[in-house]
Formats: structure tokens, C-alpha cells, sequence
């Protein structure tokens, strides 16, 4: 089984959507990408909330609470084995029709989606590319994880290779935003920085993670300054913590930085916790 729509698991050519959903024809969506480990979500009340603030941005009712939702992760682990997968939760506009006539969306579509996780060794490095493409602004006052996803797309052209490569965003002023699926992370003198919000950048689940255990300065920083920095490293919830090892031929410590190998060991350790007090 590949899928979980209201309630029903599907296999990938059994699931359908209206198309005339508003997810489809005007990509109001949203969704969040997660793993499981030990068939677990970590940080899962945050995906959460950060899918309901979304949701409520856009005046869209969620009709599932969260323990449902986990019960489907569960099902769809089991039928696969109980192996580990990679998951998205998706909630698109729902069946209306052409024009935006609705005021609020109290029907959406709700899926979640399974794919085999392919699991990359802890502590693999990566290369970046500072890319032509330069981040666009967000859906609202803050960036949610929709469907407005071209500008990443776009982007994503420049790279040879999602495994292997980063592509970093620059804001239209000029600034480091983030990387094409991930927040951005550098290391000066021991002292991490990372952009703003105010660059319109994601609020990573793991950038937030970050954020709460570890001194980190915000700001509005130039590519140069990234780049005369020490260390660089790269944050998602599937990927994890990733180093980065050069930025157009800039090098950098990679999986051989301090802060990276404390930070990736805390993180590390984190998971294993939750793991172990469920």
C-alpha cells in the first residue's frame, strides 16, 4: 500500500483526486514531509503545528486530528512490513468549482502518501551550487509547505543531482536564504549562523530543533560571509543534518567540523530518547 485517503489504504494506481480540487486547479495545498524511525515520527507535534498554522493562514478545516493521522502512519508501516518509509501528509483544497468562489475550505482532500526510504549514511557530505534562481517571496506574511512549489523546481534544474548536490537560494537583495529542499547552516570561530525568517525562508521542523538547543545568531547575511566561514551544513527531516564539503569550489571542514559532529551527535541522541520513552 502507497497511500491513506479518508480512512482507506490505497496502492499507488488506485488513488484519485477530483480535478476540479482547488489543490490542483489553483495549488492551494499544503504538506509536510516526515520519516519514520523504529516505525515512530520524530518531532511529529511539530509538523503538526506547523501544518495547522498553514491550514488556518488559508481558512482550511482539517478534518482528521493528529492521533488519526499517526494511526495512519502506522498502517501503511504495517502494510509494508513495518519497514521505515518516507511520508507526506498532504491536505489539498478539495473538490470545488472553476473560480474562487469559497470563502473557507471546510472539505479538503487528505492524504498520505509512503515511499521506500532510501537511507544515506550518517555523516555523508554534499557539495552546493549558489544558484542563478533567486528565492521568491512567500504565499503570506511566513512560508508554508505548499503547493507552490515552481520556484523550487526551477531550481532544482541547476543541480545535477538532489543526493549528491545542494543548491542555495539567494534572496533578490542579495541575501543567504536557504537550500532548495533544506535550511542553511554555517560556522564561524565556533559561533553558527543561520538567515532570518525575514529572508521568507521555511521554519525547518530540524532548523527549529537547532534553534532550541543550540546559541545560533539570525540575521541578513551576503554569500560572503558564508562563505568565509568554517564550517557549512545542511538541515532536513528525512536527510537530517547534512555537511556540506564545498559551495562552487569554496571548501569547507565537512563531516570533519566540531560543531557539525556535536550538533549531528545531539541530534542523533535526540531521536533515540523519544524512541526509547514510547
Amino acid at each position: 500500500m502507497d497511500a491513506w485517503k479518508n480512512g482507506k489504504l490505497y496502492a499507488r494506481n488506485e488513488l484519485t483526486i477530483s480535478a476540479y480540487d482547488h489543490g490542483f486547479l489553483y495549488g492551494l495545498g499544503f504538506f509536510e514531509t516526515f520519516r519514520t524511525y523504529g516505525g515512530q515520527v520524530f518531532l511529529f507535534d511539530e509538523h503538526w503545528m506547523r501544518l495547522c498554522r498553514a491550514l488556518a493562514d488559508f481558512r482550511m478545516t482539517m478534518p482528521y486530528d493528529k492521533e488519526t493521522i499517526l494511526a495512519a502512519v502506522r498502517a501503511l508501516t504495517d502494510a509494508n512490513n513495518g519497514e521505515d518509509g518516507y511520508f507526506r501528509l498532504n491536505v489539498s483544497a478539495g473538490d470545488h468549482d472553476i473560480g474562487l468562489q469559497p470563502s473557507q475550505y471546510e472539505k479538503p482532500t487528505v492524504i498520505l502518501f509512503r515511499k521506500t526510504l532510501h537511507i544515506t549514511q550518517r555523516g555523508a557530505e554534499k557539495k552546493a551550487i549558489w544558484l542563478k534562481t533567486t528565492r521568491n517571496s512567500p504565499e503570506s506574511a511566513n512560508r508554508h509547505k505548499s503547493h507552490h512549489f515552481a520556484n523550487n523546481v526551477q531550481a532544482r534544474f541547476e543541480v545535477e543531482s538532489l543526493a549528491k548536490h545542494e543548491g542555495v537560494f539567494l534572496t533578490v537583495e542579495g541575501y543567504v536564504a536557504e537550500g532548495i529542499t533544506s535550511n542553511i547552516f554555517w560556522v564561524k570561530d565556533k559561533k553558527i549562523y543561520t538567515p532570518s525568517l525575514a529572508t521568507g525562508i521555511l521554519a525547518g521542523i530540524t532548523r527549529e530543533w537547532i534553534l532550541h538547543n543550540f546559541e545560533v545568531e539570525e540575521g541578513l547575511f551576503t554569500k560572503e560571509v558564508l562563505e568565509a566561514a568554517d564550517e557549512v551544513f545542511i538541515t532536513n527531516s528525512v536527510q537530517e543534518i547534512v555537511s556540506i564539503k564545498e559551495i562552487d569550489g569554496k571548501q569547507f571542514l565537512g563531516n570533519h567540523g566540531p560543531v557539525y559532529v556535536e550538533l549531528h551527535d545531539a541530534y542523533v541522541k535526540c531521536i533515540q530518547e523519544e524512541r526509547t520513552v514510547r
